[in-house]
């Protein structure tokens, strides 16, 4: 077995520390593994600007054509845009170079089918099973096959988003925007891309070197530079991406920092205002998306965390919406089955172009929770007889099984679940105030405790 300390699977691909428990040689092994399991064909590459990107860029190009691939470079996109074009050029797949919202000191390979979405939990170990058997299949010299470069990757993608939004609305509105483009992808692309909506365009760490200078997960404690920008410009709307530009947090025209769930529920509810229809979020998302889903005659479903669960789970209800509201990704299969920040500023400019209402009166209107987490470090073993136990005591109520425990109570909710990428247990709890919420947090943060340390006692003893 391959794996190592800091190096983490999951349905989204590999990622670790670089040089660390990710390496060029682990990297072209991983490749070529994908190559394999997706038959070989057309593979797209895409990757981010941290500085190491281009180094496992080249190891992803050798592991692909060992195994008789044709990699398709699209060079520094969002990942986005790689899901997008694998289905627009009818590849078997794509790798994009990329640890998303990880600190600097990570990168990773995000593994996408040839849907243009993720792998499901069994197709990810199917994968990983090929890259620990090392079947490899390698090709001889004559069956190699040549690199090719894509040059318009986000052009399709950016006209495919104007094709679907009312562009010459958003023009005449002539907005003032502001953007933290975390020295990701959006340095690269998304002053041209609110230009071409004709917004006026103030931007802050817009250098696309990778060299984060603030932290990349786009939370509203990390958006002080982007806050003071929207006040000193007197801007309409502030918007923050994550390095692969697949998540968007917003900063109203006050200069307030909203919490990213707003992004997916003022999205949520300009795309139910004109075409109604199911909405689906992890079970990590606020309760507001079911008033505003609601307040349109439309109902919400609940996946498992995880892009590809919610994508699975839309696909299989027809809907067009969804999201995961705890990390501000948008999804609107209209554009593509997968989280775009750039679809997303499209939208709630759209959105404001048809209003006289400023972002922060919008956001206002639409917030009736509060919203607190909190979490625990416990084993993995220990996370689930927790959550077991709290299952049994709480079977009266109102539960939700499917990823941890959910309890709907009249008032609000409580989620525990066992974290996908370090030893802890999470608890959340959402009530309509900040209050009922403390006490909620308090009460089960309290029964926890007491499980934990029996748990542990029973295992000492």
């Amino acid at each position: 077995m391959k794996f190592r300390q800091n190096l983490k699977f999951s349905t989204s691909g590999v990622r670790g520390i670089v040089g660390e428990s990710l390496t060029p040689l682990l990297t072209c092994s991983m490749a070529a593994a994908f190559g394999r399991y997706v038959g070989g064909g057309r593979v797209l590459v895409g990757r981010d600007t941290r500085p190491s990107g281009e180094m496992f860029e080249n190891a992803v190009i050798a592991g692909l054509l060992s195994v008789g691939c044709q990699p398709l470079l699209l060079g520094v996109v969002p990942t986005p845009t790689v899901q997008m074009m694998i289905v627009e050029s009818g590849a078997n797949g794509g790798i994009v170079v990329t640890a998303s919202h990880n600190p600097a000191e990570w990168n990773a390979l995000k593994l996408i089918g040839a849907e243009g979405t993720f792998l499901s939990e069994n197709e990810s170990a199917e994968l990983f099973d090929v890259y620990n058997q090392e079947d490899f299949h390698f090709c001889k010299e004559e069956l190699l096959r040549k690199v090719k470069y894509v040059s318009h990757g986000f052009t399709t993608h950016q006209n495919k988003i104007f094709d679907n939004i009312n562009v010459d609305d958003i023009r005449a509105r002539r907005f003032r925007v502001a953007v933290d483009c975390c020295n990701g992808v959006g340095a690269v692309y998304s002053r041209n891309f609110l230009e071409a909506l004709g917004c006026e365009v103030f931007t802050v760490f817009d250098q696309p070197d990778g060299y984060f200078q603030r932290v990349p997960e786009p939370l509203p404690e990390h958006l002080g530079a982007l806050s003071e920008l929207v006040i000193r410009e007197k801007c309409d709307i502030g918007f923050a991406q994550d390095p692969d530009g697949d998540r968007l947090s917003v900063v109203d025209n006050t200069g307030m920092a909203l919490p990213t769930h707003y992004s997916l529920m003022m999205a949520a509810d300009h795309v139910l205002s004109e075409n109604p229809g199911v909405v689906v979020v992890n079970i990590q998302t606020t309760k507001n998306l079911e008033d505003i889903a609601a307040s349109y005659g439309c109902s919400v479903e609940y996946a498992k965390v995880g892009e590809i669960n919610v994508v699975r789970k839309m696909v299989e209800l027809g809907a067009e919406f969804g999201g995961e509201g705890n990390c501000g990704g948008v999804i609107w299969r209209r554009i593509h089955p997968g989280r775009d920040s750039f679809a997303t500023m499209a939208l709630l400019l759209e959105m404001l172009s048809l209003c006289d209402e400023s972002i922060a009166d919008i956001a206002g209107a639409l917030d009736h929770y509060e919203n607190q987490s909190l979490k625990f470090p416990c084993s993995p073993f220990n996370s689930r007889e927790i959550i077991r136990l709290m299952a049994e005591r709480y079977s009266n109520e109102d539960l939700l099984t499917f990823d941890g425990l959910r309890i709907n109570f009249d008032h609000g909710w409580v989620l525990m679940r066992q974290s996908n990428t370090e030893p802890v247990l999470r608890l959340t709890a959402e009530t309509v105030s900040a209050e009922l919420t403390e006490q909620l947090l308090s009460r089960f943060t309290t029964e926890i405790k007491e499980l934990k340390n029996q748990l542990e006692g029973e295992n000492s003893g």
